[in-house]
């Protein structure tokens, strides 16, 4: 009786050994990478015909002003940057500029490697960058990172370097990437750090190859950055599709997707252009972590 006592007494210690093996390895498992997202000041743009960024006549004779922002994520497996803003040769200018045509008028107050300082980095301490897509508004630094490897859907590398765009009147937006010589191109969605914290998800339509960020942060939980797929939160609410954008059809299959995936993984959503979201983001050096 003795010896049957002693038996299931030790196998109840292996046990109690083993669940508390599996429990810290569970655990460790489920522990999340130490993400830190830093948001910066890229500049204003004063949309001074928002009739542009619906197909009806919504927003007729009305005027706003878009925050212009960019993003560093900081990873322990290294750092990525997330769009980059306006030109920084608007740093020059005195007043706000109003470009030929007169839909906008744009500023920019700061450069990337001033702004940089304020969290210790500089351009060299990035291995890699990608923008939401590359209009003006969304690569005006992009250059800067020359030696960061650029994440770029293969629809949209092959947009802005083709002969179009390079010898048309859009010139500049060819300019604006290119000095970025080391690029992965994508087709689809991409896990940055193979980890799931930091996720680019295929969004094209506003361009051929847009696309949005997932972040998951320790405390804050998970979040999307949305690029320009949407602008507004009336446009968001009610699927409004710019005037300029790419193809309709598609930009509404990715608003779809987009809320299916912000709902499967509970994230909070921040439009990059309305302001209401810019002020909520703690801004460098503070951080949301």
């Amino acid at each position: 009786m003795k010896k049957l006592l002693f038996f299931f007494l030790a196998l109840s210690i292996v046990a109690c050994k083993q669940n508390k093996k599996e429990s810290t390895e569970t655990s460790e498992e489920v522990k999340k990478p130490e993400v830190k997202l830093y948001t910066f000041d890229g500049g204003t743009v004063m949309v001074n015909n928002l009739e542009l960024f619906s197909q009806d006549t919504t927003y007729q004779g009305q005027t706003k002003e878009f925050a212009d922002a960019f993003y560093v994520i900081s990873h322990p497996d290294g750092n990525l940057m997330w769009d980059a803003g306006l030109p920084e040769g608007l740093i020059a200018s005195p007043e706000p500029v109003t470009p030929p045509g007169g839909a906008f008028t744009i500023s920019r107050k700061d450069s990337l490697v001033n702004q940089l300082k304020s969290i210790g980095m500089t351009p060299d301490d990035f291995k890699y960058i990608a923008l939401s897509h590359t209009h003006f508004d969304h690569s005006g630094h992009a250059n800067v990172l020359k030696n960061a490897k650029w994440l770029v859907q293969e629809a949209e590398h092959t947009m802005i370097t083709s002969d179009e765009i390079k010898n048309g009147e859009n010139a500049g937006l060819y300019d604006a990437i290119s000095e970025l010589t080391n690029v992965k191109k994508l087709n689809g969605d991409f896990d940055v750090f193979g980890d799931g914290s930091v996720i680019i998800k295929s969004m094209p339509g506003h361009t051929p190859g847009h696309q949005v960020l997932f972040v998951d942060l320790p405390e804050h939980g998970p979040l999307l950055l949305t690029g320009d797929l949407y602008h507004l939160y009336e446009n968001r609410e009610h699927k409004r599709v710019p005037i300029f954008n790419f193809d309709v059809d598609q930009t509404l299959k990715s608003m779809d997707a987009f809320e299916a995936f912000a709902q499967e993984k509970n994230a909070k959503v921040y439009l990059q252009h309305q302001k209401e979201d810019f002020n909520k983001m703690p801004k460098a050096p503070e951080y949301l972590k």
